[in-house]
């Protein structure tokens, strides 16, 4: 190296490590200081967060005992919130795809607000696998070299491997984004563009390889089907759209953010879409069940109409029908785009009802009846309800912050400039 190289070299260093620095603190002071609407949303957020997190100290006090699960049913709200919030951490793709691969000026504006969501949902997937756990301390034997991790034989370790990648992407891509911005500078593609079109693919494996977490068990007869996959991906692309369509409009009308409405346009002709081939899917699924029967009929015939008395999760199912025949109804209204409750309505409606469908209308149903046939039912325990809503809780406290940091740097309210 030479002798002005070494000298060019040595100036930066210290220029970048003070821009980082000042990076820093300015995402603190953006991160704590707001209006009084933002206080209370998180000192709400706080709150709700702390009664999940003494629930979950007595859950490792007593045992999963506190909890609704047995050893007929050993999966339960925590895997069902999971598996639901994989899919939004999905589908938050669907901004990446038409920001970089199709060029979309107007969705590239707000791209971010997707990054952000697949961030705090796995985030989110990671502390509901944790308190599934139930001993949170043997989280070891996950770790190679200390434990077995058994890659790639188990599917399990796959789940882990893609979800850990999928943040550490989104990670990268966010912060250097945010960080350049800061700077003033624009982003080298070599540093984020190869990392965008990664994520792209890897967003669609994480559904996938939990989807296959699922079907590849034989003593479950209810998950082995072909279409878990594909009904895992056009639900994905169906709650992750509607929460970032929620969180544009709140960011709009509480915020004072303003964008153009392409993007919201946009999600809003893919959810279209996916959901009319998602409740195609669910009537070829009921379909097969029912008109084939058979001997495996019985954890679908307990889901949808009861079994031997039992009916716990019917009302549970058929809520998810109707909220999400309702959603792609106000969806397919040409007059959507123009009314904004109606709007908020079918998001709404499409969230829950696929919450409900990928959740307990999911997971649970595989477990009843038993393998030894025993009908034993489950509903989630007060102490389950406490730490789920917790864990949503802590994931909203994420996704506001991150957003309280990333939309001034955006909209170039905040720099490297302005914080000198």
């Amino acid at each position: 190296m030479s002798a002005e190289a070494a000298a060019v070299s040595a100036t930066a260093l210290p220029g970048h490590a003070t821009s980082y620095g000042r990076f820093i603190l300015r995402s603190l002071r953006l991160a704590t200081d707001g209006t009084p609407l933002f206080y209370g949303w998180m000192t709400l957020l706080t709150a709700a967060w702390l009664v999940g997190v003494h629930a979950w100290a007595v859950q490792v006090r007593d045992g999963m005992a506190v909890t609704g699960m047995s050893d007929h049913v050993s999966w339960g709200l925590y895997i069902a919130n999971f598996t639901f919030m994989v899919g939004v951490a999905a589908g938050a793709v669907m901004m990446v795809i038409p920001a970089y691969l199709y060029r979309d000026d107007d969705m590239h504006d707000v791209v971010i607000v997707g990054e952000l969501l697949a961030i705090a949902a796995i985030f989110m997937c990671l502390a509901f696998v944790t308190v599934d756990l139930g001993r949170p301390d043997r989280f070891w034997h996950l770790i190679p070299g200390l434990g077995r991790f058994n890659w790639p034989i188990s599917m399990l370790t796959w789940d882990v491997i893609v979800l850990n990648g999928y943040l550490l992407l989104n990670l990268h891509i966010a912060g250097y984004l945010l960080y350049t911005k800061f700077r003033g500078q624009r982003p080298a593609k070599k540093w984020y563009l190869p990392f965008v079109y990664v994520s792209i693919v890897w967003a669609i494996s994480i559904h996938t390889v939990t989807a296959f977490l699922y079907c590849g068990l034989g003593g479950r007869p209810f998950w082995n089907t072909a279409l878990m996959a594909p009904r895992f991906l056009a639900s994905a692309f169906v709650s992750g759209p509607a929460f970032i369509v929620l969180a544009l409009m709140a960011m709009r009308y509480f915020g004072g953010v303003r964008f153009s409405q392409r993007p919201v346009r946009t999600l809003v002709n893919i959810m279209r879409v996916t959901i009319l081939i998602s409740l195609l899917m669910i009537v070829s699924e009921i379909f097969t069940e029912f008109y084939t029967g058979g001997a495996h009929i019985a954890s679908a015939e307990y889901l949808y109409f009861g079994l031997h008395g039992q009916n716990g999760l019917v009302p549970w199912i058929w809520a998810s029908i109707v909220l999400t025949v309702l959603a792609a109804l106000l969806l397919l209204c040409p007059k959507v785009y123009d009314k904004p409750k109606m709007l908020v309505a079918a998001c709404v409606f499409a969230f829950v009802g696929l919450w409900i469908e990928k959740g307990m209308g999911l997971i649970v149903p595989a477990f009843v009846p038993s393998t030894l046939h025993e009908v034993v039912e489950y509903a989630p325990s007060l102490t389950e309800w406490r730490i789920t809503v917790g864990i949503w809780a802590f994931g909203l406290m994420v996704f506001t912050v991150a957003l309280k940091i990333a939309i001034p740097i955006f909209s170039g309210k905040e720099s490297l400039d302005a914080s000198a």
